[in-house]
């Protein structure tokens, strides 16, 4: 068949990488593409949320079925424009997929399933927002009740680190709409964890688990980003663990979502906080993570594509996951400055000698070629060095192994992803 993959960053680049590897796999594009993608498939020049573009291109190139990356372009309807078309897609409707592009929307549907949760209140007015900090405490966690690109989280140690946060959203606007209501809720004590689930419209199989490195800096210090790097398995999620998570948190979940008439479709990635009482939600998203994904897919024995097609039609569970008897870590270089400003077009030398490090791979992110041929950096997460292993810690040893033949002084990498291994 002809896919279609709509996005253009790491996480994309992985699933291009998977999909091109299935023997039903005829022809692969992605949309918009980058450096890195463009050696598997044919990159096509429109944006991830030209969603009138996206929908004329599959139909111009007789997609037979596409593959949707990116939050912004399930929260804008992608899948609802393709179906009408009559093309086949992996990824939820925009009905379902408010479950992560509305907080709100998210707590409410956990407070009538059940689902356990933190505590919480919504707000659009700063100073009642102010007040009922001030009433709860710290540490408290402030989001942005719309999608903000992984920065509208902010988790506020201080009352004046919260006030500042609120501010920053219902004041100063710093995150537009997306910011122009925030859900403010209780500090989770806990192991944080990512637990992906495939989902068609008859039921859901768990499908892996990573551990996520949101902070900036080493230690887990400085601004959150959408992410520095990751490792797979989650060492947490043994089988009691994946079926009390099904059990207690993603069927109720989706029960809610279909009395509601929005079944969900694609894949429930669920953001777990493992606290002494057990497993609560900290948040859902509607699509593969980044860089959960880059860490995931290498693990995957099974045929990525002939999985996303079966959820897309209803035949799950007619499909077996098969996974490799091994774990993977993902390292993040990002442009010096991300996730605040930060400049575009510094040359990156060494991917290739990178590639040479047994089992290693690197997925572009933000890339691009400049006039000369050389790749460049085009966003603040610019490459995903990964690294499968029979164990975790040999991973991380080969992952770091790949990082340091990269030479680019314009942009940094935590050096302790893994680091609980």
């Amino acid at each position: 068949m002809k896919v279609l993959v709509v996005g253009g960053g790491g996480r994309e680049h992985a699933l291009c990488v998977g999909i091109s590897k299935s023997p039903l796999c005829q022809k692969l594009y992605c949309a918009p593409g980058n450096a890195g993608i463009a050696a598997v498939a044919t990159c096509l020049p429109i944006g991830a949320e030209d969603i009138p573009a996206l929908v004329a291109a599959a139909q111009e190139q007789a997609i037979d079925f596409v593959v949707i990356g990116p939050d912004k372009t399930i929260a804008l309807g992608l899948a609802d424009r393709l179906a009408e078309a009559g093309i086949p897609c992996f990824g939820p409707s925009q009905a379902a997929g408010r479950i992560e592009s509305s907080k709100s929307f998210m707590k409410d549907v956990c407070t009538k399933a059940g689902v356990p949760t933190a505590r919480y209140q919504r707000f659009t007015d700063a100073s009642a927002a102010h007040a009922y900090v001030k009433a709860e405490g710290a540490p408290i966690v402030i989001k942005a009740d719309g999608l903000a690109a992984g920065k509208g989280v902010t988790v506020a140690r201080t009352i004046p680190e919260a006030l500042a946060a609120i501010d920053d959203a219902l004041v100063e606007r710093i995150f537009g709409e997306s910011g122009a209501s925030l859900v403010i809720e209780e500090f989770m004590e806990g192991e944080e964890v990512s637990f992906f689930v495939l989902c068609d419209r008859q039921g859901a199989k768990f499908f892996a688990s990573a551990q996520d490195h949101k902070a900036a800096y080493d230690g887990d210090k400085g601004p959150n980003t959408g992410g520095m790097g990751a490792y797979s398995p989650a060492p947490v999620i043994d089988k009691e663990m994946e079926e009390r998570v099904m059990r207690e948190i993603i069927q109720p979940t989706l029960a809610e979502l279909q009395k509601r008439g929005c079944p969900f479709t694609g894949v429930l990635y669920a953001g777990l906080m493992m606290t002494k009482t057990g497993p609560k939600i900290v948040e859902f998203n509607a699509r593969f993570g980044d860089p959960e994904t880059q860490v995931m897919l290498p693990r995957l024995k099974s045929d990525l594509l002939a999985l996303l097609y079966a959820c897309s039609k209803d035949m799950l569970d007619g499909v077996e996951l098969e996974w490799h008897d091994s774990a993977a870590v993902t390292v993040v270089l990002a442009t010096r400055g991300y996730p605040g400003a930060y400049g575009k077009g510094s040359i990156i030398r060494g991917v290739e000698a990178a590639d040479t490090v047994p089992d290693a791979f690197v997925y572009h992110a933000g890339t691009a070629r400049n006039s000369a041929g050389d790749l460049t950096a085009n966003g603040g997460r610019v490459l995903c060095v990964t690294a499968p292993a029979p164990t975790l810690s040999l991973a991380k040893k080969r992952a770091y192994e790949a990082v340091d033949h990269i030479d680019w002084p314009e942009g940094f990498c935590r050096r302790d992803i893994g680091g609980r291994l």
